[in-house]
């Protein structure tokens, strides 16, 4: 490799890290401005990295494609989380210790999430929450397996009540009408009996 080549390769290579750096710095700064609030602007999360729109522009072409990266990161980093989540033992002590990680990580993304809905398609939406959907389809088919969860109901629909519910109280906090404090007790008192195999009749 001549002088002339190993110049160009060392500054191809800082371009490269220095594009890294942007990219990690804008995806940051969207995490934590749609954490605060859902409609902020490509204006605010640039300014919050510390890079013009132009550059922003360059590394993510639309808010739609920023808001689907962001949302993408968000998730990964949950599943990290919930990979490390015990679920051995007696299917609904593991259920419950999922519900507990899940809406913790929920309650604090959870204005990220609303930016997501706001701004991409619902499959998108979908295709992005499928680990963790399978993971708990998982643990409802052990659980009926060995008789912990009742049989009676589509497991494709016991996992979207799951959702349905921790998203649903995410909704209700955002509306007021729901004490953060109390959210976790109040999601897993509900999806355990409605998942239970014997649960109380209704009156």
């Amino acid at each position: 490799m001549t002088d002339s080549q190993a110049r160009t390769s060392e500054s191809t290579r800082a371009r490269r890290s220095d594009a890294q750096r942007s990219v990690a710095a804008i995806l940051e700064a969207a995490q934590a401005c749609l954490a605060l609030d859902p409609d902020a602007s490509t204006a605010e999360i640039a300014r919050a990295a510390g890079v013009g729109r132009v550059t922003l522009y360059g590394h993510f072409g639309s808010r739609l494609e920023l808001v689907d990266q962001t949302f993408a990161r968000s998730m990964a980093r949950a599943e990290e989380t919930l990979d490390q989540v015990d679920l051995s033992g007696d299917a609904r002590d593991g259920l419950a210790r999922l519900i507990g990680s899940s809406w913790t990580l929920i309650a604090r993304s959870r204005s990220i999430l609303v930016a997501a809905q706001r701004t991409l398609p619902p499959e998108r939406i979908r295709e992005l929450h499928d680990r963790p959907m399978r993971r708990v389809q998982d643990l409802i088919e052990r659980g009926q397996a060995v008789g912990a969860f009742r049989t009676d109901l589509p497991t494709t629909w016991m996992v979207a009540t799951f959702y349905s519910v921790l998203h649903g109280a995410a909704d209700e906090i955002t509306a007021g009408r729901l004490d953060s404090d109390s959210a976790a007790d109040l999601i897993t008192s509900t999806i355990l009996p409605c998942f239970a195999r014997d649960p109380a009749p209704s009156r």
